[in-house]
């Protein structure tokens, strides 16, 4: 426990904007899908393969990412991850300069990269926001301010692919990463969990997998990276086939997706010292099925003006209407639904760990890579079956949660020595 009264504004800035980078990193992969279809017209399977990539990292890091955490603290390894992230985006800018036939492989290689730096930051940044506000409702409360600030670079990801896959922006985001290191670096970062452990890590990490609660917590964020991920991105991928949308339209309503993951999270760290883990998810979860229920049996003929985020003759952002099918306004909506399960997961799954947070944390990130596994999963059931049936993923994916947020999440193991 944090005795001292000291401010940590700053150090919660940095986590804050590290959260920021990983949504630009992580939501640059599946909208480029759409650009993969345009120059080689592969199917949504492959066009999903550089999103899988990414998170497929987290499969490999989730538990290293724990190790060092355990071993070397919260501000070392994010110093690592932002190394790494700069490494990654380097690649990435090579795959510009590659051959036609290699050009894809560097940028698949680039994106792996890119998601060991996405796991490192995320095993670092959400245990440190939850110690930060004093775990509850109020370490969930902070990490859904976080949560705010990944929805706003998340926003734009989409909506500008063409831009930010250029190599103005490359630059920019490796001189993001730069500051944001040095930055760091010359902070004081609290390390309130991360005393020199007794117990080997193998034992630490066994021990959380006693706790059910974290295991279906971790289960659960697999499923909810998928849905989170998959919802838009397979929307975008369908949208951008219709004549009367067409591709920039469709990256624009993705984008309005994210832009409500926005204001759910605004909401969500407005009343997440008020309203427990478990309601938020609960209600979002059953809404969500709701909305996705509509989706998939909805016309797609009947079509309706969409308000989106859109960019004027001159440049500049404003809001629009955009015709599009019903449908893509029910998926379009589960982005308030999203917007909070993250840290509403996250602080539920981790409640009453002790001193298995940090080699949990691990863990848990492991399971992330979901992702990038059921987007390609759904991706591939649009192939076989249509853009709508595909839908079914996400239903499934979000009948989880709610069994989650109802029976799962409750700490049935407390006599544990924690």
């Amino acid at each position: 426990m944090m005795t001292e009264k000291k401010n940590y504004t700053l150090p919660i800035i940095m986590m804050i904007l590290l959260f920021g980078m990983i949504a630009f990193v992580t939501n640059l992969a599946a909208p480029m899908g759409v650009v993969l279809k345009e120059q080689f017209g592969i199917s949504n399977f492959l066009g999903m393969l550089g999103n899988a990539a990414n998170f497929i990292a987290y499969a490999v890091m989730g538990i290293p990412g724990g190790i060092l955490l355990t071993k070397y603290g919260y501000k070392k390894t994010a110093l690592l991850a932002i190394a790494v992230g700069f490494l990654g985006v380097f690649i990435q800018y090579l795959s510009g300069y590659a051959g036609q036939s290699s050009a894809f492989g560097v940028y698949l290689l680039g994106a792996f990269v890119a998601g060991f730096s996405m796991c490192l930051l995320n095993t670092v940044v959400n245990p440190m926001l939850n110690t930060l506000g004093g775990g509850g409702n109020k370490g969930n409360q902070l990490i859904q301010v976080g949560g705010s600030f990944n929805s706003v670079m998340a926003t734009f990801t989409p909506a500008f692919v063409g831009i930010l896959i250029g190599e103005v922006a490359k630059a920019n985001i490796r001189a993001v990463f730069a500051v944001v290191f040095f930055v760091l670096w010359r902070v004081a970062i609290p390390e309130p969990h991360a005393e020199k452990a007794s117990e080997p890590l193998k034992k630490l990490m066994l021990g959380a997998l006693k706790f059910r609660h974290f295991v279906l917590g971790a289960i659960a964020i697999f499923v909810y990276v998928g849905v989170e991920v998959g919802t838009p991105g397979i929307m975008n991928l369908w949208l951008s086939e219709l004549p009367e949308v067409g591709k920039t339209t469709a990256g624009f309503v993705a984008g309005t997706y994210w832009l409500l993951m926005l204001a759910g999270r605004l909401t969500g760290a407005s009343i997440g010292g008020k309203v427990s883990s478990k309601t938020m998810l609960g209600v979002t979860s059953f809404t969500g099925l709701v909305l996705v229920s509509l989706a998939m049996f909805s016309p797609v003929t009947k079509l309706i003006s969409l308000p989106v985020i859109q960019t004027t003759a001159a440049g500049a952002l404003s809001f629009g209407l955009a015709k599009v099918p019903i449908n893509a306004m029910f998926i379009v909506l589960i982005g308030l639904c999203t917007s909070i399960m993250w840290g509403s997961i996250f602080n539920l799954a981790v409640e009453g760990l002790g001193k298995y947070l940090a080699a949990a944390s691990g863990l848990f990130m492991v399971l992330v890579c979901g992702g990038g596994i059921l987007p390609a999963i759904q991706g591939k059931v649009a192939d076989l079956a249509g853009f709508m049936p595909s839908y079914w993923v996400i239903f499934l994916g979000l009948a989880y949660l709610l069994f989650y947020a109802l029976v799962g999440s409750k700490n049935v193991n407390k006599d544990i020595e924690v």
